[in-house]
């Protein structure tokens, strides 16, 4: 039976909340799993496959807790506990296939809330399909992961089909931008959504160029947007090299627009300042102060004591999916896989449902703006 993952709405039914969430209940109001079936599994655990540590553990961490709170919410009253392993790629694509075939031997876990990014996860996404291990990523966009074959590749997210046309239509209807210059990082997920907010600007675009991740400078390219004078900047990557960028480009003295996409939407870029000050980040996460996800939201800052970052409500979706199999009783990675390709329940962060190539059927882009020193929601881009 489906669990119950409503959060507790308000201070004084927080508590009620989450041990409603823990033991769940039924349409009828009887406990259902664990809680009042007495048939969910037992010895199971759940993974996190991403960055903890690195340069990217700024973007791992919210996925991390997201995970964390939804099996913490499960444990509270489960007879059989879930255990949740950790396994630090550093979100680095080179470190993926030495770590996956940890998570394939270990037959306990049955369910993986990752790869958190797309480098990692098309390294890793051949091992995790050829064990049969069930995987659903919160926060991996490149398209491509889903044209692999893997049937055990879910996506809980809209990727950069979606986001790269939506950050192009903001470029030209929300901004106007006449001459916009893209920059990408060459990683597989940077390289792929530039591209694809390249081709969908079309004329618009007035030059190009690749950086480096783990350089620090880009005077190089700060030179060529400049001279092609541009009035946007669009920039295809992670928040490390966008802080530095953005500084040298400041310098340089460009002072239009600067736009990126999800792998900036992190606390870090705002050590940028006053460089940072109106930058347009899109993504396809739903804001946390939408009314969808202010329980969720609520309940997350109850156990960690700060609010939800980028993709924590994912990843808490996410791992939800596989705790409601392991409700209903579910031990083993082949029947987890068949429960997650079939699951068609509402989540925090939307319906959540899967096509035959595990992407989702439910997608939306989202907006946002560095205002005041915080990234500030805008809205969903139509």
């Amino acid at each position: 039976m489906r669990r119950n993952k409503v959060v507790g709405v308000g201070a004084v039914a927080l508590t009620l909340g989450l041990a409603l969430s823990a033991c769940g209940t039924t349409e009828d109001g009887d406990g259902g799993g664990d809680a009042g079936g007495g048939d969910a599994a037992c010895d199971v655990s759940l993974a996190f496959f991403g960055p903890e540590t690195g340069p990217a553990a700024g973007l791992g961490a919210p996925i991390i807790d997201g995970a964390q709170l939804a099996i913490d919410q499960y444990n509270e009253d489960a007879e059989c506990e879930v255990g949740y392993e950790k396994f630090d790629s550093q979100g680095n694509p080179d470190e993926a296939p030495n770590l996956a075939p940890e998570v394939a031997s270990d037959e306990a876990i049955i369910g993986v809330v990752g790869p958190a990014f797309s480098g990692e996860s098309a390294a890793a996404g051949p091992i995790f399909a050829d064990a049969g291990v069930p995987t659903i990523t919160p926060s991996a966009t490149n398209p491509t992961l889903a044209e692999n074959g893997w049937d055990t590749f879910h996506r809980a997210l809209g990727n950069d089909a979606t986001q790269g046309p939506a950050a192009a239509k903001y470029i030209q209807e929300t901004i106007g931008s006449e001459a916009t210059f893209v920059i990408d990082d060459a990683s597989e997920y940077g390289a792929g959504l530039a591209g694809i907010v390249e081709d969908s600007l079309g004329d618009v675009v007035v030059g190009t160029d690749t950086i480096q991740a783990g350089d620090t400078d880009f005077s190089a390219t700060v030179t060529k947007a400049v001279d092609s004078k541009a009035d946007t900047i669009f920039f295809g990557g992670y928040y490390a090299e966008a802080t530095i960028l953005i500084g040298q480009l400041r310098d340089g003295g460009f002072d239009g627009q600067f736009v990126v996409a999800d792998g900036v939407k992190d606390p870090a870029y705002l050590e940028a300042g006053d460089d940072a000050e109106g930058t347009i980040i899109t993504c396809p996460c739903i804001p946390d102060t939408d009314p969808a996800v202010a329980e969720f939201a609520e309940a997350f800052e109850a156990e960690f004591g700060s609010a939800p970052g980028t993709y924590a409500a994912e990843a808490y979706d996410a791992a939800n999916i596989f705790l409601d199999g392991i409700a209903e009783g579910i031990d083993n990675r082949e029947d987890m896989l068949e429960f997650v390709n079939e699951y068609d329940e509402a989540g925090v962060t939307k319906q959540l449902a899967f096509d035959e190539t595990g992407e989702p059927t439910d997608v939306h882009v989202y907006s946002y703006t560095v205002e005041g020193g915080e990234i500030v929601p805008e809205g969903e881009i139509e």
